[in-house]
């Protein structure tokens, strides 16, 4: 999880699919949308980045994640 950890999933081709909180700022929604368009990797959205954060198990939100 997380915006480096994910890009860096993407880069190196062990990203399966990544999801994108809904409420993350565009600068952050925008360039991880164009690299998984780039690389093929399909998104899936959460409403919310509480609600990713949850389903990740981390107390804070998140932006993204990736399933390896």
């Amino acid at each position: 999880m997380g915006l480096k950890q994910t890009r860096k999933a993407l880069i190196d081709g062990a990203a399966k699919s990544v999801f994108v909180a809904r409420d993350a700022e565009a600068r952050v929604r925008q360039p991880m949308l164009a690299l998984c368009e780039e690389t093929g990797v399909p998104v899936f959205w959460a409403d919310t980045m509480a609600e990713l954060g949850c389903a990740c198990g981390i107390e804070v939100g998140a932006a993204v994640a990736a399933v390896l």
